[in-house]
């Protein structure tokens, strides 16, 4: 799992038609992933699970499910039900939300966040691989009375949109991978990459997947989509983590990130994230410049990915190093 997109169902009559509509597009461009947002007007695992099945070979995951305001026990059969329904194709992604909208949105205490994320990591992964928990932390329980399993479901890899230093250690110990947005090429490499490798070897864990999403676009109105980014995107400049990998980054707006121009420009930018230690690359945003630059990029991506494989000797289904929800 090498090359993805993220998916929507935006600006058509019926969303989930939408969504199923662009997984075929991304599955014919020879991409090998569809990702999708956790939103408030739909449940990414159960898209995920939709889509996978009306897309045979396609590779679902999701960046990302927030923890709070969820527990692991209902995540656990969300995530086996959509794994059965895919045939084993989904990545969970989860994430700890900004505490704007933990605390705006359900009413909950955006209080210590990374032992929280602790917690759920270490309940959840015990409800996936051996189909129940006997977990009673500080801040939550997870005991159920009949077993978390489902024929034909095996425990799918677990992410979390961790780009932070406590976070990235506790994903470097519970998960199998993180999920930075807006984390560039030198945040990744001197910062995000290292801890997190650290932390997955000193727990004896295999080497992370760095699932890095980024937005870009393929386009000749440089000037428009950039501008566009620039407007989309400030809203995570105010949120703590994103400002801190931007600070990292040396970039002052969010937008600065996005990947703007034409096919080598674009290309370019990517291989940057590669070397830089992402295992996978996501892109995001990709509609900025409208149908055909979306399709466009697309396009560029499974290039990409065909050239990648080839180069390795191997197909896009890999996930390992050669292979919008918040982030904690």
């Amino acid at each position: 799992m090498t090359m993805g997109v993220v998916l929507s169902g935006d600006g058509a009559e019926n969303f989930v038609d939408g969504a199923v509509r662009q997984a075929r597009q991304a599955a014919e461009a020879g991409i090998a992933a569809g990702w999708l947002a956790q939103r408030s007007d739909y449940d990414a695992l159960a898209l995920a699970g939709l889509l996978g099945r009306e897309v045979p070979g396609l590779q679902v995951g999701t960046s990302a499910v927030p923890v709070f305001g969820r527990h692991p026990v209902l995540v656990a059969g969300q995530a086996l039900t959509a794994q059965a329904a895919t045939g084993n194709r989904l990545h969970l992604g989860l994430a700890l939300g900004a505490k704007l909208l933990v605390e705006g949105t359900f009413g909950l205490a955006y209080e210590r966040p990374v032992a929280v994320l602790r917690e759920f990591l270490t309940a959840l992964r015990a409800l996936l691989t051996t189909g129940t928990a006997d977990f009673h932390g500080e801040f939550l329980t997870a005991a159920p009375s009949m077993p978390v399993a489902l024929p034909g479901a095996e425990p799918p890899p677990l992410l979390v949109a961790a780009m932070g230093p406590q976070a990235l250690r506790a994903t470097g110990e519970l998960a199998d991978g993180t999920l930075p947005f807006l984390a560039g090429p030198r945040t990744l490499a001197g910062h995000i990459v290292p801890a997190l490798t650290r932390a997955a070897e000193a727990a004896g864990r295999p080497a992370p997947r760095v699932v890095a999403l980024v937005p870009a676009v393929v386009t000749e109105d440089v000037a428009a989509v950039r501008e566009t980014a620039y407007e989309q995107l400030a809203f995570y400049e105010g949120i703590p983590s994103y400002r801190r990998v931007l600070d990292l980054e040396g970039a002052e707006r969010a937008g600065e990130l996005a990947l703007v121009g034409d096919e080598e420009t674009v290309a370019a930018g990517i291989r940057r994230y590669l070397d830089a230690g992402a295992t996978e690359v996501v892109l995001s945003q990709t509609g900025l410049g409208g149908e055909a630059a979306r399709l466009r990029t697309w396009r560029l991506l499974g290039e990409l990915a065909r050239e990648r494989a080839g180069r390795n000797g191997t197909g896009q289904g890999g996930t390992g190093r050669d292979g919008a929800a918040t982030a904690g």
